[in-house]
């Protein structure tokens, strides 16, 4: 493979990354670029596409929805914008030819929450908003596996929650064309973000919905990423995810499954 094709399916991976990050919840973005030859490191991958989202959210009685929206992608040295956020590169560390330290800040906007006609049991609830939530984050890459590291606040201040996450994962090329991410991870948050999307205050209880105080939860995913490049414009992505709720949440009487799952395509041209 080339060193332009390289870059060009770095971004790609980028895109499906940045993707399913900010639009199924996943883990901490990484960014391959990082790693481009010292040739294209300067130079910018722009794209657009299209993408579709399809998630069940854990609320009883709720619907299945299925999301279209519009994909942007610009990716360099020092930022990455892709759909509702977007990264801040610091200079990174290098550890070793194999191994280095990326460092960024990063802001998104969490679609989250929900309103009282979405489900039977959220009648008479106020609604619950997304926000946007910023924060740090910081990965370590190696030649076998990436560690990552994020924290978020809601800077919206809607639920004046914060949340940690942690993910490992690896990804494989098959050829020029096929590039394979499977991941898991945890995510972390405090009791004021599970209290505001899972909590029952007190004017809003009723017979089947008793008052509830939400608690610090750790929710477990486990999840993969896909892009095939048909060639250096076009390429096909796809995210799957799959979220093991907490006990804290799963307790909640909004709530009457112990997972919730997220599956994305979409379509990028890069230019």
């Amino acid at each position: 493979m080339s060193s332009h094709q390289s870059l060009l399916l770095d971004g790609r991976l980028t895109a499906i990354k940045l993707a399913t990050a900010a639009f199924i919840g996943g883990l901490v973005i990484a960014s391959p670029l990082a790693f481009a030859d010292e040739e294209h490191s300067d130079g910018t991958t722009w794209g657009l596409g299209v993408g579709a989202m399809s998630d069940q959210d854990p609320y009883a009685g709720i619907d299945r929805e299925t999301t279209p929206f519009p994909l942007l992608l610009i990716e360099n040295r020092y930022i990455s914008v892709f759909g509702p956020e977007i990264e801040f590169k610091l200079p990174s560390l290098v550890i070793s030819d194999s191994q280095q330290l990326n460092f960024g800040i990063v802001a998104q906007y969490d679609e989250s929450g929900y309103e009282q006609g979405d489900a039977p049991i959220l009648n008479g609830m106020s609604e619950r908003e997304g926000g946007f939530w910023a924060g740090a984050k910081v990965e370590w890459e190696s030649e076998l596996f990436e560690v990552s590291a994020e924290w978020l606040t809601d800077v919206s201040g809607n639920s004046d929650g914060q949340r940690v996450d942690l993910g490992l994962e690896r990804t494989w090329e098959f050829g020029e064309h096929i590039m394979l991410t499977p991941y898991v991870g945890a995510s972390w948050q405090d009791d004021k973000n599970v209290d505001y999307y899972f909590g029952v205050r007190d004017n809003e209880v009723r017979f089947d919905r008793p008052a509830y105080k939400g608690e610090s939860a750790t929710n477990i995913e486990a999840g993969g990423r896909g892009v095939y490049q048909f060639d250096q414009h076009h390429s096909v992505l796809i995210g799957v995810e799959v979220t093991s709720l907490a006990d804290e949440i799963k307790d909640s009487p909004l709530v009457d499954r112990s997972t919730q799952n997220a599956v994305l395509v979409g379509y990028l041209y890069t230019f």
